[in-house]
């Protein structure tokens, strides 16, 4: 201000107060939207709930949570990194909303990552709720928190560049069908409720390389074995993380 009056200073703010800006907008759409509650939030938390009280799967020796709770958090990261990720971006590619934003100040890399913040910042209200959840049925957790954060963090990055790269090159109903169908699938058939030892052999060799096995497999030994770094799990989630992210930044499409 000089001499009583205000100086215009145009310019755009800096890209961290950008990016943090964004980010908080992205995760109020995301808590607002019905059907994202319904992926991140509804649906793991009934599934811990009946699977926990309702002897449907057998799932071992021991208690049903002590097996399930890891696997549902694993199920939380997928449903919100992935599926609800991809389908809210693949709508938003086709609304010419991601067009818009790509010609703002915000440089598309600074777009990304403001959604993975609110992502990530929607997988800790998600790990919260279902922790308490799981605690309430009587989980007792065991191993580090180091080798959770990693695997969850690690999970967060692979299912976050196969949802984007999903959005980023399919049409937004195509990519609505194949996020669902794909949750359901890895649902079954990811060790997330059922444990990959019931499937036959050559299923499970396969199985036990798709990014949800490996989280809810790795997951399950800290939290249920007490095991250390679990650096099979990590491997796989690494190479998924690479891949995912990479194909994303090469063929993603902003209209």
């Amino acid at each position: 201000m000089s001499g009583g009056t205000y100086t215009p200073a145009p310019g755009a703010a800096p890209v961290g107060r950008m990016i943090a800006a964004q980010a908080a907008f992205e995760t109020k759409m995301l808590l607002r939207n019905g059907e994202q509650l319904l992926l991140t939030v509804i649906i793991p938390s009934l599934l811990l709930v009946l699977f926990s009280t309702v002897d449907i799967v057998d799932t071992g020796g021991g208690r049903a949570v002590d097996f399930l709770a890891p696997g549902v958090l694993a199920l939380a990261v997928m449903s919100t990194a992935f599926t609800g990720q991809a389908i809210a971006t693949g709508f938003e590619r086709r609304y010419g909303v991601l067009k818009r934003l790509g010609a703002s100040p915000l440089p598309r890399w600074a777009l990304m990552t403001a959604k993975t913040g609110a992502v990530l910042v929607t997988e800790v209200l998600q790990v919260a709720l279902l922790t308490v959840i799981a605690l309430a049925l009587g989980w007792s957790p065991r191993g580090g928190v180091l080798p959770v954060l990693v695997l969850l963090l690690l999970g967060t990055a692979a299912f976050s560049g196969l949802g984007l790269l999903m959005a980023g090159t399919l049409r937004a109903e195509a990519t609505l069908a194949a996020a669902n169908l794909v949750f359901l699938l890895l649902l079954v058939g990811g060790g997330v409720i059922v444990p990959l030892d019931r499937f036959p052999d050559a299923a499970r060799a396969v199985l036990e390389l798709l990014p949800i096995s490996a989280l809810s497999d790795g997951l399950r030994d800290v939290l249920q074995g007490g095991a250390p770094m679990p650096w099979g799990a990590v491997g796989v989630l690494t190479v998924w993380a690479v891949l995912g992210l990479g194909a994303a930044a090469r063929f993603f499409r902003w209209e």
